[in-house]
């Protein structure tokens, strides 16, 4: 429900006040109109000076008003009926009664002028007590519409007026000192009941709004949630399916441009796209068994790449026709945090990838140097190609990704071209003492 509707629903004692002023607002943010929720009515003048449209009265409203004028009115009576009884003329009796009639009609307009209103009757009570029950509507109606610091004032002119009206028109029933008692307690009763009623309604807009703010920031977070898990499977895929397929397309290209190889060379690269294939669909079979399985994706019923395994994937390199060098200074690879080897494992495995696209045929350098305490260095480094026609596009994505990669496990990834030609991809990762 928006906050339009809920106004709608609500009676119009609930709605501010439009000429209230921002710093008469409760300070609680939560309290304010969202700035994204375009139903929430902007308080003060509209465009043109124009004051906003004012909420139209509910059933609610009607019932209210037609209680508070017969109160009003009955309380009316019953102080003329006083004024008799004190002695009073029959004209000091009918203006009177004429008086609180008029009183009783202005409450109508109450709720479009609560301390004008309520201070004009403070004044006029004082000559004529038959508008004591209007006094009282319209001091509840001010306390419930404006804040504390607008009120104050109010107040102080309603008690005043309530202890001089003994003293002009005393009452033959009550000594002076207890009329002024009386009315004081009464303006303190109405005033407080009114204030009362007034915070319990902003606090009931308050928690709307902050369940509302809560919902959206729910929403935003499930969204921010949805999209680090799509940015990681993205990653995820290009690490893994990009060394296979980076294959597939180097011994195809070999096989389209020698048609006329050895069948021993055709029938080897046939056999390095068969193999790649083959693994480059079971390591999609596991990314989609990871989406689908609930849990940890690093749980240990899925074997992860380690330190260990990297002389692996040169050798796999090696056998589809790279020249690679490996220069593992590790002591004792299995002794590397499983996360710290994984990242390991796929900047080699991105760079060799890297390396094998736009630079066939070059010889690729991996160094691996470190220990705990002191980190894991890795470089993979190859020169220029020798046949920049022989390049296989890029975009460029698996850099990105290897800095994340790299910034999550707390390292450094950097990577550039060599002042002799070539290309270079070195980063630092932490290994605890």
């Amino acid at each position: 429900m928006t906050r339009a509707e809920y106004r709608w629903l609500l009676p119009s004692d609930l709605v501010p006040d439009p000429a209230e002023t921002a710093a008469d607002r409760p300070h609680d943010p939560a309290s304010r109109p969202a700035a994204s929720d375009p139903a929430a009515p902007a308080p003060g003048p509209a465009v043109g000076g124009r004051r906003p449209p004012r909420a139209r009265r509910t059933v609610r409203d009607w019932v209210v008003d037609i209680l508070a004028f017969a109160f009003a009115a009955l309380l009316g009576v019953l102080a003329a009926q006083t004024s008799r009884e004190a002695g009073n003329g029959s004209a000091v009796v009918v203006a009177d009664q004429l008086v609180a009639a008029a009183a009783c009609c202005a409450l109508w307009a109450r709720r479009r002028w609560p301390v004008p209103l309520a201070a004009a009757l403070s004044v006029l009570s004082v000559f004529a007590p038959a508008t004591g029950g209007a006094l009282l509507v319209a001091l509840f109606t001010a306390a419930v519409r404006v804040p504390f610091r607008r009120l104050v004032p109010l107040g102080l002119l309603a008690m005043a007026c309530s202890a001089l009206s003994p003293l002009v028109r005393p009452d033959p029933s009550l000594s002076v000192l207890a009329g002024i008692l009386a009315g004081t307690v009464l303006v303190l009763l109405v005033t407080g009941w009114g204030m009362l009623v007034r915070a319990r309604r902003q606090l009931v807009v308050a928690l709307r709004d902050r369940a509302a703010r809560a919902e959206a920031e729910a929403e935003l977070r499930a969204e921010q949630a949805q999209r680090a898990a799509r940015e990681a499977i993205a990653r995820e895929m290009h690490d893994v399916l990009a060394h296979r397929l980076t294959l597939l397309s180097v011994h195809a290209g070999a096989l389209e441009f020698r048609p006329d190889a050895p069948p021993a060379d055709v029938a080897r690269a046939a056999g390095v796209i068969r193999d790649s294939a083959h693994e480059a669909l079971q390591d999609l079979r596991e990314i989609i068994g990871v989406l689908r399985a609930p849990g940890d994706a690093d749980s240990a019923d899925r074997p992860q790449p380690t330190l260990a395994t990297l002389p692996d994937l040169v050798a796999e390199s090696r056998a589809a026709g790279m020249r690679v060098t490996l220069d593992d200074g590790v002591a004792d690879p299995t002794r590397a945090p499983a996360a710290t080897g994984r990242t390991v494992y796929r900047i080699a495995q991105e760079g060799l990838t890297n390396a094998r696209k736009h630079a066939p045929g070059a010889e690729v350098a991996v160094t691996v140097r470190g220990g705990p305490g002191d980190g894991l260095t890795v470089e993979v480094t190859n020169p220029a190609a020798a046949d920049p026609a022989a390049r296989v596009p890029g975009a460029g994505q698996g850099l990105i990704g290897l800095a994340e990669r790299a910034a999550l496990a707390g390292g450094s990834l950097s990577h550039g071209p060599l002042s002799g030609g070539g290309f270079t991809v070195r980063a630092w990762l932490p290994w605890p003492a």
